[in-house]
Formats: structure tokens, sequence, C-alpha cells
């Protein structure tokens, strides 16, 4: 901008607009919040990804609802004329506003806000315009929705809906919804760089990679030692991969390595499932049991030595790792279907705990066996005891030897050859998944499509009728989803602990 005097320049000022950061639009009060730092780039991504996952007709139907979904997908098209692309969208949790506030970054307010009002009066709610150029939206009987402009956003404010069981009065809320007025004072009241440059986030904003949106939350009260955790989504083609970090106050099960996993070193190769717990000993047992001391550990110890268990003894007999595997059968699935016309589900699944002492689990289990009304075989062989017994019409066998607890039940798994799977599994994984210390779980629906179609023959089911089952079950799991795997990983980390995660879509 140029002043000018007659023909000669006596000043000028120079004018950068920059768009508003949505945190900047966010009070630093916000318990939760969840954002796309813009629009541009990532509203397209996020929702191709999650129509890919549960399919477009029910992706259509689970989003209707959504009241600023079709400024998102017009924005994302380039075709909006009162959305910034370039200033993002988020939705937030405060304590003082019992619901979820969500907002948008806006170049022409008014219209936006009218756009997204019309929304709501084509799908039947009740619109009141008001006169500071807020409005509300009444659907149902709960709490009206608060629509208002402020800082470049419009912002919505959503109270939380009361549900009650059938049979139960509902209390039905004013027409005005108590805190909302609250809410926009606080919103049009607050200074500074709101929720952008809260210590906690900045701590935490190195520590986890870029992603199309952000979740951020305090996870407890000052003093909690969890301080909050922050993780971000990263969606391309066919693939999500979370990336997190929960801060601690103090070191994660005071910095000890668990033990190694057994199991996944010498196990029938081909799981569809996998799962690995591994943290020190008397960790696992203030999980099961409760803290040492604690009233709930007390009140365990108390309940079972009424029952004629050592509760102690049993704590003392953990060694700090669980693993567990499942596998699909195949031919053991085709006969079942072919003679039942039912596509029940068959397979194995194996379970192993390491153990330091045998005697006070063989104790616990005879006493659960002989208390119950289980029908259990129990058989001593040297250096280890055996429990049989049948579960949903399926085998069981509880084995317990002086390292470990083995549970093995559903169809023989004699026939498939012994592999190192958790190396298998850290080779697609990473290098310390699976391993001292973590907690990891996968899904592999890639491997059930594979055991489906790999049977060549089944003894007693004719060719022609398994090559129909073979195409019919290929179809079916197909249509019904397009996952291929899902991982998740959570493991200590020097200042608190890192979770991961991966789900990838199968390419056709």
């Amino acid at each position: 901008m140029r002043a000018r005097e007659g023909t000669r320049e006596v000043g000028r000022v120079q004018l950068t607009v920059v768009p508003r950061p949505v945190l900047r639009a966010v009070p630093a009060e916000a318990r939760v919040a969840i954002w796309l730092p813009q629009l541009r780039g990532t509203v397209e991504p996020l929702l191709t990804f999650y129509e890919q996952l549960v399919g477009p007709e029910l992706a259509r139907r689970q989003l209707g609802d959504a009241p600023f979904l079709p400024l998102l997908l017009r924005s994302a098209r380039g075709d909006s004329r009162w959305v910034d692309a370039e200033e993002g969208f988020g939705l937030f949790r405060l304590s003082s506003f019992e619901g979820t506030v969500a907002l948008l970054g806006v170049t022409d307010g008014p219209a936006a806000m009218d756009a997204v009002l019309q929304e709501f009066e084509a799908g039947g709610a009740q619109v009141r315009r008001q006169e500071d150029g807020s409005a509300s939206v009444q659907r149902g009987q709960g709490a009206p929705i608060t629509l208002f402009l402020d800082r470049g956003y419009l912002y919505l404010a959503i109270p939380q809906v009361e549900t009650s069981e059938p049979g139960q009065t509902v209390r039905v809320q004013a027409s005005v919804a108590p805190d909302a007025e609250a809410l926009r004072r606080l919103i049009a009241g607050f200074a500074g760089p709101g929720l952008a440059e809260v210590p906690l986030l900045e701590q935490l904003r190195g520590k986890v990679a870029e992603g199309n949106a952000y979740l951020f939350t305090t996870l407890g009260e000052q003093g909690s030692g969890f301080p909050g955790l922050l993780a971000s989504l990263k969606v391309r083609e066919g693939r999500a991969e979370l990336d997190g970090f929960m801060a601690s106050e103090k070191p994660l099960m005071e910095g000890k390595q668990g033990p190694v996993p057994a199991l996944l070193d010498n196990a029938p190769g081909g799981p569809v499932a996998a799962a690995a717990l591994s943290v020190p000993p008397e960790q696992l047992a203030s999980w099961i049991f409760g803290a040492p001391g604690s009233p709930q550990r007390l009140g365990v110890t108390e309940a079972w030595k009424q029952e004629g268990i050592d509760a102690e003894a049993l704590t003392q007999a953990v060694r700090g790792d669980v693993s567990l595997l499942a596998y699909f059968d195949a031919p053991a699935f085709y006969r079942n279907f072919l003679a039942n016309k039912r596509p029940e589900p068959r397979g194995a699944l194996i379970l192993e705990a390491g153990l330091t002492r045998a005697e006070p689990v063989v104790a616990m289990l005879t006493k659960v066996f002989e208390q119950g009304t289980w029908n259990v075989e129990r058989v001593q062989e040297p250096g280890i005891t055996r429990f049989r017994m049948r579960l949903m019409e399926q085998p069981l066998v509880l084995s317990v030897s002086p390292d470990r607890l083995w549970l093995q039940a559903g169809e023989p798994l004699e026939a498939r050859p012994k592999k190192n799977v958790g190396s298998l599994l850290k080779e697609r994984f990473g290098p310390n998944a699976f391993g001292p210390g973590h907690l990891s779980m996968m899904v592999d629906l890639g491997q059930l499509r594979a055991d489906l179609q790999a049977p060549r023959e089944v003894p007693g089911v004719p060719q022609v009728q398994l090559g129909a089952a073979k195409a019919l079950g290929g179809a079916f799991l197909d249509q019904l989803t397009p996952f291929e795997h899902a991982f998740m990983d959570f493991s200590p980390e020097e200042g608190g602990a890192r979770l991961r995660g991966r789900v990838v879509l199968r390419t056709r």
C-alpha cells in the first residue's frame, strides 16, 4: 500500500497475509485435539483410504451426518470458494464443554456457514440464525449445535449426546446448551498461539513423523506420570501408517528389559495372527494381580486364598513373556463347510507363557478344574503336566513344564513345518518388533487368502466341490474386505514409549 501527496510518494506499507494454523485457533486448554494442518493434499487421501477400507456405500452412510464433509470434499476438488485449502480442519474437547468442537478454516465465513446450515436443513434439522451472526441447529431432543465464526474459522460446538438404556428416563436438555456461550467467550477471548505452542506438544513434535492427520491428548492430571501423547497418521495409496510417542516422567518398566518370547523362534509357519508381550516379571504380575501392597493385590490375594490358591506364589512364577499364534486350517474348513453348509472358521490357537516354577501354576489349574464343571483328563509325564479337555467341540491341551505354560486349542498342527516365525515377523515389521520389551500384534488376511487357495486336494472332498468351495470362499473374502494386514507395536524409549501401527489394503 502506498500513500501519495499529489504525485509524490510519502509512505509505503506492505501487508503479508498468511493462513492461520489450525492449532492457533484451538484454546491451549484443549484436552484432546485431532487436526489436519491443511486441507490441500490431506482430505482426499484420507477419504479415499477410508472408502477403500469399508466400501464406498458404507463410508457414505457413516460420513453422511458429518456437517463439514460436503465443504471438505469440494475443497479437496478445488471447487469451494468459501473454504481455505491452506488452512486446516480440527476437532477438540475442553473440560469446560461437555461435547466436541469442530473448526474449519474459511475464506468467506458467512457463505461457509450458510452452506453448512443448508446441509443441516436438507437433513431435516431446525436451523435458527441469530442476529450476531451465529446459528443454532436442533437435531432430535438433545441440546442444539452452535455455529459461530472467529479467527478465520467456522466453529461447530456439538454437545455430547446423552444415551440411556431401554426403559430408563431420558433427561431432556434445555433448548440452549448451558455452556455454549461460555465456549464462545473462551474462544473469542483467548490470546496468544493457543494449542500450537503448548510446551508438551512442542516437546513431542520432534519425536513423531509427519503425517496427514494428527492426534494430541493429555493423558491425565499433573503428576500422573504420563503427561500426554502425540500421534501422526500418514496415508498413501492403500496404506496407512501410525507413529506416536507417549511422554513419561520416569522410565517405563524401570528401564528393565523383558525376556525373549521363546515360542516365536520355533513354531508352525503361516500364522494368520500373532501377538507377543515381553515385560519384566514384576510388571506382568502387577498388571494381572495389581501392584504390590495395592488394594487390588490384597483383594485378589485374599479371594484366591479362600479358594485354596496361593496368589503370591503365582506372581513369582511368571517370567514376563506371553506369546500367541493363530492359524487357519483350510482342509478342515472345507470339510465342515461342505458337510454342514455353514462357513464356520476352523483352525488352531497356540499360547505360551514363560514360567520360573511349575508347581504354583499346576496347583492353581488343578484347583480350578476340580471346582468347575470341566471334564478334564490330567496326565503326568516326566517333567510336564498336561490337562486335556474339549472346548466348543474342539480339543484343548494345557501343558505345564518348569519353564513354560503351553496351550494348544483346535485342529492339529503337526503337518505344518516349524519355522523361526519371530525372524519372519521382524523382517516384515521391523528388527525390534515381537522382541524383548515390546507389545506387538499383527493380523494377516493375506495369509488367510493364501491358506484358502492352497489345498489341491482334501481327503473326503470331491475335486469339483473343492474347486467350487475355494472359488466361493475367495470371492466372499474379497467382497467382505480389501484388508491385507495390520500391525501394532508399543515399546519403551527414552523419555516415554513409541507406538507404531500399519494397515495395508490389498492391491488388485
